[in-house]
């Protein structure tokens, strides 16, 4: 065996008991998620085919051109991945290998960090090297350190704000409340002092992203791919001045990344992203028109589990990637993910005003809809309907004269406290009303693993007089009867699986019961007969039933007294 054939062996041996190290980061827990290589190739595959549908069959990795970014490299899977790729595809057009890898990480290959440390990993993962120039790098041509993984600091843009009764040291008021003008971070939570990282991502901290490229990597660069997993979101302190306990509530910024990458008008834009803009996302209502609207989203790779794409890791809602095509003007086809079945369907994305997110269930909502009945929404509160919040305890445990019970949760419990009904200075024309209560939170949203959820937690009635914190939303009725036919009627399964249809989180607000029909509340309901009203076929009826839970009566779930 020659020295070749048994270094060739070694290598190969090494290889099945060693991981990819990129593959051994992949599980780690944080709102800027590590994509598995497995996935990054996922994503490379559907950019291969739908290159070789438009190009004749022609392979895009055999194309010394084509040019590809990930603005947002964390890890440098993607870049690396594209690297091997193009290594292998463009062999005929240059046989020499020194040669050939040195024109793709100079001429093909460009990524930006998202902090320092990343862009380290992603050239340590591209050039073999933290230092592009160095002497292990298998690149040979670039002047510097960075070579085409660029990242330097960024700084946000604040504005806004209002003066505190505080005083600096130079015994001027500060000016506290602002946020960033490109990302909407705080200054609060993300001021920080040189040498910690700002957060402040380079590929949406600009007035021009396009002359922003230019700047980085010269004036006559275009790319034709740009890839990548962007961070999802950044804390921020809760706005509502009656949350005493002043959440962190996190704000989405995907979508900041999305808009930046189609403004630089490449061929084509694939992207991780959360899937909880398809129906629903703090501040998400025009990312998701705009979504839903544009033809050029050609494909759609959905995962309700996101520990199927990152162990360990749950993304509420789920993980899903799209690949948006300059030249497509049609249907999408979707493919939604569930261990090893993939069901796919070509899909106008615009039908309705949000993304249902399971073909198999369009044709039911369609049959619902074509009634052309009025939303339950109608009889429906207002999240906050009588203005306390969910840590409201402005309320005493005993009743005394002038009282109405007051509904709200603790730990898990039902309770029932007491509160003068002249303290009701909110929506004060429902406490005589009979309700019919459900919480707005805490239980399954739909279907990560495909198997059946409840969706809600049990409705309970509640008596006139009576009054809620956020806690539960409320559907007010008339009297006791209506309020028990109401009930029948949320506990069937063709209500609640409607309901899931809009409810991709555990927060179930008022909007998630757009697509419930009301109904005359004069009988008890039953699925039976809410499948003939609506016309559901057996295999409709078995698919409703395949997804959601029964869901039974009793006095367990009844508030009791604090």
């Amino acid at each position: 065996m020659t020295l070749i054939e048994t270094a060739q062996k070694a290598a190969l041996t090494l290889q099945r008991h060693n991981p990819d190290v990129l593959t051994c980061i992949a599980n780690l827990s944080n709102d800027e998620v590590f994509t598995p290589p497995e996935f990054a190739n996922r994503m490379l595959d559907t950019v291969e085919r739908t290159w070789a549908d438009a190009n004749g069959g022609a392979n895009i990795w055999a194309d010394p051109q084509v040019t590809f970014l990930d603005p947002f490299t964390k890890s440098g899977v993607f870049l690396r991945e594209i690297v091997k790729r193009l290594t292998r595809g463009l062999e005929n057009w240059m046989p020499d290998l020194q040669s050939r890898v040195d024109h793709i990480v100079t001429k093909q290959v460009f990524g930006i960090g998202i902090t320092q440390l990343t862009a380290l990993l992603a050239r340590r993962s591209v050039y073999c090297s933290k230092l592009a120039n160095g002497p292990h790098s298998i690149a040979k041509s670039f002047d510097d350190e960075d070579g085409n993984i660029w990242f330097q600091r960024t700084e946000h843009s604040w504005e806004g704000g209002h003066y505190s009764d505080k005083v600096g040291p130079d015994g001027a008021q500060v000016l506290v409340g602002r946020r960033c003008r490109y990302c909407g971070a705080t200054e609060d939570e993300y001021g920080r002092e040189s040498g910690l990282e700002t957060h402040a991502y380079a590929f949406i901290h600009a007035n021009d992203i396009k002359a922003r490229m230019s700047e980085l990597f010269g004036a006559d660069m275009q790319f034709d791919v740009i890839i990548g997993n962007p961070p999802y979101q950044l804390g921020a302190q809760s706005e509502d001045p009656a949350d005493r306990l002043g959440r962190v509530r996190d704000r989405p910024i995907y979508q900041r990344f999305v808009r930046a990458a189609k403004a630089i008008e490449p061929r084509y834009i694939t992207m991780v992203t959360p899937s909880r803009w398809f129906a629903g996302g703090l501040g998400l209502a025009a990312f998701r028109d705009e979504m839903l609207s544009d033809k050029r989203v050609r494909n759609i790779v959905d995962f309700p589990a996101s520990s199927e794409v990152f162990p360990g890791v749950d993304i509420s809602g789920g993980i899903s990637y799209f690949l948006w095509d300059s030249t497509h003007n049609g249907g999408t086809t979707v493919t939604t993910v569930r261990g090893s079945n993939a069901d796919s369907a070509i899909r106008d994305l615009d039908e309705f005003d949000i993304f249902v997110r399971d073909s198999r269930a369009v044709t039911i909502l369609r049959k619902v809809l074509s009634h052309a009945e009025p939303s339950i929404r109608g009889i429906l509160s207002a999240d906050k309907e009588f203005g306390w919040t969910s840590n409201f305890d402005a309320f005493h445990s005993e009743e005394r004269p002038g009282d109405v019970p007051i509904f709200y949760n603790r730990q898990g419990k039902r309770l029932i406290g007491y509160i003068a009904r002249s303290k009701v200075a909110k929506s004060a024309d429902l406490i005589d009303s009979w309700k019919v209560m459900v919480p707005s939170a805490g239980f399954e949203h739909g279907g990560g693993d495909g198997k059946a959820i409840r969706v809600l937690s049990t409705p309970f009635i509640a008596p006139s007089p009576s009054v809620c914190t956020q806690t539960y939303l409320f559907f007010n009725v008339e009297t006791p009867a209506q309020a028990e036919s109401l009930q029948s009627y949320l506990v069937t399964r063709f209500v609640r699986f409607l309901i899931s249809l809009r409810k991709i989180t555990q927060h179930a607000s008022p909007a998630t019961y757009t697509w419930v029909p009301i109904q005359a509340w004069d009988r008890n309901w039953t699925d039976a007969a809410v499948y003939e009203k609506y016309g559901l076929a057996a295999d409709e009826q078995a698919f409703i039933e395949s997804q959601i839970k029964p869901m039974s009566l009793d006095s367990s779930s009844q508030p009791r007294n604090s």
